[in-house]
């Protein structure tokens, strides 16, 4: 029972820290981008445990940040000086680092204790037997055991996320909807957007080791997308991101149990599942006002009539 609670609180944090920066991404057109960083930071984990030889979370979030805001770059520079087109640069750019990353992993695969199949599917059951411990005299393994290792990296990473969207609100809101007013005000646009990167970049590598790549872009994009086709301002499409977000682990780690499957799958089912669901209901409603204004019409000539 407590493995299933660390791993349903691990899953729900890292589904709520991928929705809150997910609504940026979709306001700002920039799904694409969510998908770039959350493979090119590969390069970064690796990269960052080569040269320090060590798996501590400021280094991994270090090597993640630098290579994810690197990708934003260079997609932009190829942009603007290459004339590609921006989703071309997007992903000419992650997929080389991604693949570097691979490389590096197979050359190194015997000292490296990561490996391609981990960082793309995760396996979330896993994480109640990588524990964290405190008071150990230096020696890890030692000490009071508080949890695993992934929740607390998690953990951190959504607090800073959450801190930073409500500190930076305003301007976050500006730039999203209004970037020629954000000009207009003196906001800084550039320095936002790697802003939200680097929001971006730490949020992909701390879920890395939970749940892999393939499910931080599913709840990176398809809780904010469900959110934004039923919410009316910035902050009811937070609160709906999140709220989405949950109802997939909740749903997924359910349907995972039920059919012994893949937690991680599980959730991004449950997620492209709970957004068809809102689009046909959406949908549905859209047909009913359109068929009681027919009634209504039909009503209005028969009484002219």
């Amino acid at each position: 029972m407590i493995n299933d609670i660390w791993i349903l609180a691990t899953a729900s944090l890292v589904a709520a820290a991928c929705a809150l920066v997910g609504v940026f991404l979709i306001l700002r057109r920039q799904a694409l981008m969510g998908d770039a960083i959350s493979h090119s930071v590969l390069l970064g984990i690796v990269l960052a445990y080569l040269i320090t030889d060590s798996r501590a979370l400021p280094i991994m979030l270090g090597g993640a940040v630098i290579i994810g805001l690197l990708t934003a770059w260079l997609s932009d520079t190829l942009n603007r000086v290459g004339k590609l087109q921006s989703d071309a640069s997007i992903g000419i750019v992650f997929t080389l680092f991604f693949a570097i990353g691979v490389i590096l992993i197979s050359l190194y695969a015997g000292q490296i204790d990561l490996d391609q199949e981990c960082v793309l599917y995760g396996e979330i059951a896993f994480i109640p037997f990588d524990t964290l411990h405190i008071g150990g005299g230096g020696n890890l393994n030692d000490g009071f055991e508080i949890g695993p290792r992934a929740f607390w990296a998690i953990a951190v990473v959504f607090i800073i996320v959450l801190i930073s969207i409500i500190v930076a609100f305003n301007r976050l809101q500006t730039v999203a909807f209004h970037p020629k007013l954000a000009l207009s005000l003196g906001i800084n646009i550039v320095f936002w957007h790697y802003f939200l990167m680097t929001l971006v970049s730490m949020t992909t590598v701390a879920s890395f080791d939970a749940v892999g790549a393939i499910l931080v872009v599913a709840l990176l994009v398809i809780p904010a997308s469900s959110a934004y086709l039923i919410a009316k301002s910035l902050k009811t499409m937070l609160w709906f991101a999140v709220g989405y977000s949950q109802a997939s682990v909740a749903i997924g780690y359910t349907l995972a149990y039920q059919l012994d499957s893949s937690i991680s799958a599980s959730i991004a089912v449950s997620a492209g599942v709970l957004l068809f669901l809102t689009i046909a209901i959406l949908q549905v409603q859209k047909w009913r006002q359109r068929h009681k204004k027919e009634i209504l019409n039909s009503h209005h000539k028969y009484n002219r009539l």
